[in-house]
């Protein structure tokens, strides 16, 4: 197995427990294990993320142990219901505040595309207010759907270019 085709090699002639891999493979293993949701439920699908989190279905299997409260210590924010434009601000700002590197999941029929509100008071999808990641279908969607979701979430991260997108001012510095 070459460290070309593989993220991870392990070389048994060296002595000890020695582990090759790319720092990106690294970095991205450890990010997608360790998920801290910011829990945004705006509606009835709250319902069903707090059930997400209960012990029958227990997200803390894929590494979301604890629902964070604070944007600041979150990096997934999961909408999940109606988004008003009276709300539209506020979730924005959340979402201003979380840092870097951050996802969001809309959970529910609602957060992907206004649902069945056609009206004045209901924006049309979140992802006319802020990038989406994963789309999470049902009205409300099982808490099943939502697993599925954070597992999705897990392959995306798993493919990004962490290292390179994190430090584009110090590989621009190198080029000059």
């Amino acid at each position: 197995m070459s460290i070309e085709t593989a993220h991870a090699a392990y070389d048994s002639k060296i002595e000890g427990n020695i582990i090759f891999t790319q720092l990106d493979a690294a970095i991205n293993w450890m990010r997608k294990n360790s998920l801290w949701p910011m829990p945004m439920g705006l509606a009835c699908c709250a319902i069903e993320l707090m059930a997400t989190a209960s012990s029958r279905f227990d997200i803390a299997r894929f590494g979301a142990e604890v629902m964070r409260f604070s944007p600041r210590q979150a990096d997934v924010m999961i909408v999940a219901g109606t988004v008003t434009y009276k709300m539209a601000l506020a979730v924005k700002r959340i979402w201003d505040q979380m840092p870097e590197p951050k996802w969001c999941i809309a959970m529910g029929a609602c957060a992907s595309s206004g649902g069945m509100y056609r009206s004045y008071a209901v924006l049309q999808g979140i992802d006319r207010l802020i990038p989406v990641d994963v789309y999470i279908s049902g009205c409300p969607p099982r808490p099943e759907a939502l697993i599925d979701g954070f597992m999705r979430l897990q392959r995306k991260i798993q493919g990004e270019k962490s290292v390179v997108e994190q430090k584009k001012e110090f590989f621009a510095s190198l080029r000059d």
